[in-house]
């Protein structure tokens, strides 16, 4: 296992530094995006890294980004280290970068979702809606959704919450073409992720696709799916197994960190109280175990190890 939490000094413009993600420029109009090990809950980051965090979080999206491909290009140039600017070729950085195409990026959150989870259970046992759509009445928690729905959100400044929007909001914010083609491709993708995921025992209950324009060789702006990909950090992964209606099922995230967290009497602000090592350890487990049993690959295998 390795550990990063705080990334280092890569001689390059540090042009974002976000709650897990430290964002360079790379120079001819690519980034560099430096995937570490720090971990949030609750939106606060905890001063604790999980092992090889950051080592899946890349794994998994350069999984996902080859698995697409037939439905939708991405932004991804290269993950070897021998193709980044020379200041940022450090051992340590193995396994956590991704060199990418600078994207003009859709201010709007492409979340869609399967199963009623999360805040859309919330919402749904409130109002009897999710997004303000009209749903069947009767579902339960962890319920299958007659066919996956297509829920924007807005994309939160540092601090806030991103809001949930309504298909319409999203077309005010960026336009009928552009919103009629995410929803579309967003759909498509989360079909074709779910039919993989099955395949390997697992359930996509929601995710979070992060989409964007680059220009291709002829000049044109294409669409792109970007950041990172049906990742633990980003979806909602549960094993088959493990799925009834009307119960939370096992997830394969930080659900040990926040389970810790709400036994505790912390008012959910910074400071983060100290996590015990048989929590990290646990967390570590569950996103390693995502890797390794969704994508069918050894994280052992992966650069970095």
């Amino acid at each position: 296992m390795s550990t990063l939490r705080d990334c280092p000094d890569l001689g390059l413009p540090h042009l974002h530094r976000g709650k897990v993600r430290d964002l360079f420029d790379a120079g001819d109009d690519r980034l560099l995006m430096v995937a570490s090990d720090r971990l949030s809950a609750f939106d606060v980051v905890m001063d604790e890294p999980v092992p090889d965090k950051g080592r899946v979080l890349t794994a998994m999206s350069v999984h996902w980004f080859e698995a697409l491909e037939g439905i939708i290009g991405n932004h991804l140039v290269s993950t070897d280290l021998a193709d980044l600017p020379e200041g940022a070729r450090r051992n340590d950085l193995a396994g956590r970068v991704m060199l990418c195409r600078r994207a003009e990026m859709l201010p709007i959150e492409c979340i869609v979702r399967g199963y009623v989870a999360g805040s859309a259970w919330k919402e749904y046992r409130r109002d009897g809606t999710i997004h303000g759509m009209a749903v069947p009445a009767g579902l339960v928690e962890a319920d299958r959704l007659p066919e996956p729905i297509f829920t924007p959100s807005t994309k939160a400044d540092v601090g806030d919450h991103d809001e949930n929007i309504s298909f319409d909001r999203a077309v005010e914010i960026v336009g009928g073409d552009l919103a009629e083609q995410a929803r579309e491709v967003s759909l498509k993708m989360f079909a074709e992720a779910s039919a993989r995921a099955e395949a390997a025992g697992f359930l996509l209950a929601d995710t979070k696709f992060e989409l964007g324009l680059v220009t291709d060789d002829a000049g044109n702006k294409v669409m792109v799916v970007a950041d990172e990909v049906l990742t633990p950090d980003s979806s909602r992964f549960w094993a088959v197994e493990d799925w009834t209606p009307g119960a939370t099922p096992h997830g394969f995230d930080k659900q040990p960190v926040r389970d810790f967290l709400e036994t505790l009497d912390w008012g959910k602000t910074p400071p983060p109280p100290a996590l015990p090592d048989s929590v990290i350890s646990a967390t570590a487990d569950r996103y390693r175990a995502a890797y390794e049993r969704i994508c069918g690959r050894s994280l052992d295998e992966w650069p970095g190890a």
